[in-house]
């Protein structure tokens, strides 16, 4: 990867995060009165602080991104067969999104049931599978465990601040942009890499 790509790929997913938060910002605010970024509620405020919370956020999505290559550099090393691999990454996707399902649920003093806790994890597993499954139709079958993992388990990871809060503005507003800026990320990988294998 040369430093002229690594810009492209730095500054298209910023302006990406940065659109998609001000998309998403606007809606929740004209629906939700209530709705503020950082306890500001006028819409010029907000709209400055949107663009800087989509920035934030893309910057956040490109450090899991790099986080995610070197891991999956490391795991290449030490785990010589792809089954185990693959096996393992699959692994923990369905177990981020079973704790992401418990863990919310025990930790917020609601009646709500399992259901309702279960919409989120659904609509990013959705999510992730539609990306994984765009992402094979540009490469090959190989990258479709791979693009599954990082757009389930990473981006999980990433939106931990919001999902903290059971709010389910906050984890919009957060989630939106996030898996927007890792999808941009890992469809582009294999073009900023000439490699059809990514």
């Amino acid at each position: 990867m040369t430093l002229r790509k690594w810009f492209h790929l730095f500054w298209t997913t910023l302006l990406l995060g940065m659109i998609v938060s001000i998309g998403i910002g606007l809606i929740l605010q004209f629906s939700d009165k209530e709705f503020s970024v950082m306890g500001l509620s006028a819409v010029g405020f907000n709209v400055v602080n949107m663009l800087l919370g989509g920035a934030t956020i893309s910057v956040l999505s490109q450090m899991g991104f790099f986080a995610y290559l070197i891991v999956r550099f490391i795991a290449a090393g030490i785990i010589k067969s792809k089954t185990v691999w693959d096996l393992l990454q699959l692994t923990i996707v369905i177990v981020v999104l079973i704790d992401l399902v418990y863990l919310r649920m025990t930790n917020f003093e609601g009646n709500d049931s399992v259901l309702s806790y279960s919409i989120l994890p659904l609509i990013i597993l959705i999510i992730s599978l539609g990306v994984a499954y765009w992402k094979v139709k540009m490469t090959n079958r190989n990258a479709f465990i791979p693009t599954l993992f990082f757009m389930c388990a990473v981006s999980v990871l990433e939106a931990v601040p919001a999902l903290k809060l059971d709010n389910a503005a906050s984890s919009l507003f957060m989630l939106a942009p996030l898996l927007v800026c890792n999808a941009w990320q890992i469809l582009i990988l294999h073009k900023i890499l000439d490699n059809k294998k990514s």
